[in-house]
């Protein structure tokens, strides 16, 4: 682990697949390439450090992967969604400004044709790529952000868990194929499509952790909520609905009230969120039925 205390005091940590492509790559000469790429992703985390310290997000590491990067923060669906979207797209904006610098450069005639066109199609293949809508790429944490804002997030995760574990196959599949076709096997393809699939498995296995998290930090969420003067959206459900089932539809910029009826559609009671997270934390209750506790 190489900690930067100095500069933005964020450890960055190695990942052990990334350190062999490293070393494959220089055993095959190509040391200058992949000196390149590991400034370009550094950077492209760097913009996310610094954008989510700027909101006072408590960042843990930048762990430098096959694929590129991530930067490990403790939030977690805490946050307001518009401060994530910042974070997220604070990473490829470093690849714009990097691009325009190297084109500057090389018009000044400071640099090589030939560097300058490298570090260019880099950066925009590390933006490009980061932006496919699959976790833990940028493009996937943004898609899940935004789709947070309209649907149920333990909805939400689970759609975002299954969509990346289709197309990580899909990578993986692609670069299988292009050895089918005669082109040879494109290993750091096949590298990066295993390596999303196996981690997007890992995350789809611990969905109820990420949910569980999520409701953990929910109490400061309606804090802020209720201090931005958020209207109420309802929920409405039966008396038989269990709680474990009513907390799953709870959205991250909402603040709920949940309407209970009877059998006659008549409101019985009227539950805010913070009793049904205490029931929820409680074990024996959270697979009650809400009637039984609140009506």
């Amino acid at each position: 682990m190489i900690r930067w205390n100095r500069w933005i005091g964020v450890p960055v940590r190695i990942h052990p697949l990334f350190s062999i492509v490293m070393l494959l790559s220089v055993a095959g000469g190509y040391f200058i390439e992949i000196a390149t790429l590991f400034g370009i992703v550094l950077v492209h985390e760097m913009g996310h450090v610094v954008a989510a310290k700027g909101f006072g997000w408590r960042i843990k590491e930048i762990l430098l992967l096959p694929y590129g990067g991530e930067a490990v923060v403790e939030e977690l669906g805490s946050v307001p969604v518009w401060q994530e979207v910042i974070v997220i797209i604070a990473g490829p904006l470093q690849n714009i400004w990097m691009m325009l610098i190297a084109y500057l450069l090389q018009w000044m005639g400071l640099v090589s044709e030939q560097w300058s066109a490298y570090f260019i199609e880099a950066n925009l293949f590390i933006a490009l790529f980061n932006l496919l809508p699959i976790s833990p790429l940028d493009g996937g944490k943004l898609l899940e952000s935004l789709m947070s804002l309209w649907i149920p997030y333990h909805r939400v995760i689970s759609l975002c868990n299954v969509l990346s574990l289709v197309l990580s196959l899909l990578v993986t599949i692609v670069s299988i194929l292009h050895v089918i076709r005669g082109g040879g096997i494109q290993l750091n393809l096949l590298m990066i499509g295993l390596f999303l699939l196996y981690s997007n498995w890992y995350s789809y296995k611990g969905r109820a952790y990420h949910f569980m998290r999520f409701l953990l930090h929910r109490e400061t969420a309606l804090v802020r909520l209720m201090g931005a003067g958020t209207l109420a959206q309802p929920i409405v459900v039966n008396g038989s609905r269990r709680i474990k089932d009513v907390v799953r539809l709870f959205m991250r910029e909402r603040y709920h009230l949940v309407y209970v009826l009877d059998e006659y559609g008549s409101i019985r009671a009227v539950v805010s969120e913070q009793p049904l997270l205490y029931s929820y934390f409680n074990e024996s209750k959270r697979g009650c039925a809400i009637s039984e506790l609140f009506m």
